[in-house]
């Protein structure tokens, strides 16, 4: 904790983690300078990790390099000194050991398809999106074994969980999950992400992990209109309730584990975008 006098954030918590220099991340790469991939990008270098940022605009960048700010997308949070911005997506991820890819869904596959060629061929791709492709009904997943090489799947890992982007840059303690084919790949990504204020979770369940982040997003919006039309807790709780019901049915006949649903990319993910008031889709 911070003591008086101490320039540290007042959950800026991540120091009391002893990272010897050779469990850090070579390069984080995080492409996308959104509000989430801001607050990731937050996370990681205050993590110790040499962290770099894509950002589309030249003035975001510009912003986060001198003024160590992105107030166009997380406004009222200070990004760590260290955070370098950037315009050029190549050099970034030709360099990266760990990729967080945190562009919207609609993007995910024109983003990858940019960059793929260069990232090195030990380096883990984390997709940090949530959805289902309106043109192909496919998940971020689907989306991304298009779009990736075969010899590079097994370093695909995806990231999900009850997260707000502000509290993520707050450093507020928050619970993530991560999901990849390969135990090792999701085990090594976990050892990266984790500080003390950010517990990382791992499963191989990356279907269930996928439609659980997806598929809250509509249970979220009943019960907004819930909400507007007054109908109270009981039934804002018994659409959430009947609602991650009906996401395990789902994720299930897709293969997933019902206990993934019950974690916090299910269960979890459903509770905070369903009550949190910070939610766009509620």
């Amino acid at each position: 904790m911070s003591t008086a006098g101490d320039s540290r954030h007042p959950h800026d918590w991540h120091d009391t983690v002893d990272r010897h220099p050779t469990a850090l991340c070579k390069q984080v790469a995080v492409i996308g300078a959104g509000s989430y991939g801001t607050a990731l990008a937050i996370h990681c270098a205050r993590a110790g990790h040499p962290t770099s940022i894509w950002c589309r605009s030249p003035e975001v960048a510009e912003e986060i390099n001198t003024r160590h700010t992105n107030s166009k997308r997380l406004p009222g949070h200070e990004c760590p000194a260290s955070l370098r911005a950037t315009t050029e997506l190549v050099p970034l991820v030709s360099e990266a050991s760990l990729v967080l890819l945190v562009v919207p869904s609609g993007h995910t596959a024109s983003t990858v398809k940019q960059c793929i060629a260069h990232l090195p061929s030990d380096a883990i791709l984390v997709c940090c999106a949530k959805g289902i492709s309106t043109d192909t009904m496919q998940t971020m997943d689907e989306v991304l074994l298009q779009a990736v090489p075969p010899a590079q799947h097994s370093q695909l890992a995806y990231l999900s969980g009850p997260s707000f982007a502000a509290e993520v840059a707050e450093g507020k303690p928050t619970g993530l999950t991560i999901a990849a084919r390969v135990e090792s790949v999701a085990h090594q990504v976990q050892a990266w992400m984790s500080a003390a204020n950010l517990r990382c979770y791992r499963t191989t369940d990356v279907v269930g992990l996928e439609l659980g982040g997806a598929l809250k997003n509509v249970i979220a919006i009943g019960c907004g209109m819930c909400d507007g039309k007054g109908y109270g807790a009981n039934g804002r709780a018994m659409i959430i309730t009947r609602g991650l019901y009906e996401m395990t049915r789902l994720a299930v006949a897709k293969g997933a584990n019902p206990l993934t649903l019950a974690g916090l990319g299910g269960m979890g993910d459903l509770v905070l975008t369903c009550t949190g008031d910070a939610s766009r889709n509620r």
